[in-house]
């Protein structure tokens, strides 16, 4: 748990699953205006209640209210889901979120992002990721080309 300018960073719990499912709603709405979403708002719901939360490790970042700002799911080395509400983007809480990643995985981390979204494909690359692999969307539900991202380490010889 980490807590500056009035944001705490925790691990998510049950009573997290909604805030979490609005701010990826939101986030994914702000970013991906021209990524069609395979499911509906309440499915994206249902699946931070069913799935998400309880079978990940997540983490919320909390403002004063509380209110979700950003999250972090992580399943296994893999960064699964980092959405920011979008009034919190570009004030170095996206940054946190991932450096909170690569503690909790020091031995690296992947993730897959839209290659449309260019602002996702340059923070990764600005912490460090880069792209192996690029697709034509046919294996993601949204059937939209995407980017293979890995982080590793540096070698500490």
């Amino acid at each position: 748990m980490t807590k500056t300018d009035d944001l705490l960073i925790r691990r998510a719990v049950e009573a997290d699953a909604a805030g979490m499912a609005e701010v990826w709603l939101r986030s994914f709405t702000a970013a991906l205006p021209t990524v069609r979403r395979a499911h509906d708002d309440d499915e994206v719901r249902g699946w931070f209640s069913a799935v998400v939360v309880p079978e990940h490790a997540c983490w919320v970042a909390e403002t004063e209210g509380p209110s979700v700002a950003g999250l972090l799911v992580l399943d296994g080395d893999e960064v699964e889901q980092l959405y920011l509400d979008p009034d919190w983007r570009g004030r170095g809480l996206g940054d946190r979120l991932i450096a909170l990643a690569k503690e909790q995985r020091p031995g690296g981390l992947g993730l897959w992002t839209f290659q449309v979204n260019a602002p996702a494909r340059r923070f990764y690359e600005r912490h460090g990721f880069v792209a192996t692999e690029h697709t034509d969307g046919r294996r993601n539900e949204e059937r939209e080309p995407d980017v293979r991202y890995v982080w590793r380490p540096a070698d500490r010889g």
